[in-house]
């Protein structure tokens, strides 16, 4: 069994909340829009990490994560795309790459939207983890946990991490 802490769009941002939660799980994934390597040394220092780059990060983090990553977690095939949009809507690289060769799971970030949705036509689970970071239109900052035994995904948790904007 796989313990996965699943965020995305940190934006540059990241605090012990974040943190703590990454050192319950067995690896961290992170679906892109980093936005700096601080938020990924962090991460890196309590856990192995996989992800995406996003279309806010840099040159840097571009020559450390693909744009697209496929790779197995126990004996379930994964693929990650920061901008991949969701069933019946995948963005043309999501939908070259769920054609070519359909994944288990598909995870992507970038709307800000949490989202879990089966795709029927594909027999993929789609996740979207919505934003962790403070910038963007989303209110509540989220990320997902789960837990992958052989082919199965278990223990599915939505993890709300308050407004993007504390109160004063």
């Amino acid at each position: 069994m796989t313990k996965v802490l699943l965020l995305s769009d940190s934006h540059s941002y990241i605090d012990d909340r974040i943190l703590e939660y990454a050192r319950q799980a067995d690896e961290v994934w992170h679906c892109g829009d980093f936005g700096s390597i601080d938020v990924i040394e962090q991460l890196e220092k309590i856990k192995p990490l996989k992800g995406v780059y996003g279309n806010i990060d840099n040159a840097k983090i571009r020559s450390e994560f693909p744009e697209v990553n496929r790779f197995f977690c126990e004996n379930m095939e994964v693929l990650m795309i920061h901008i991949g949009g969701y069933p019946g809507k995948y963005t043309p690289l999501a939908k070259k790459e769920i054609t070519e060769k359909a994944p288990k799971l598909f995870i992507s970030g970038h709307s800000h939207i949490l989202k879990a949705m089966y795709d029927d036509k594909n027999k993929l689970l789609h996740l979207n983890p919505g934003a962790c970071g403070k910038q963007g239109w989303h209110k509540m900052r989220t990320m997902m946990r789960f837990v992958i035994d052989d082919t199965e995904i278990k223990d599915l948790e939505i993890i709300e991490l308050g407004p993007k904007i504390d109160s004063i």
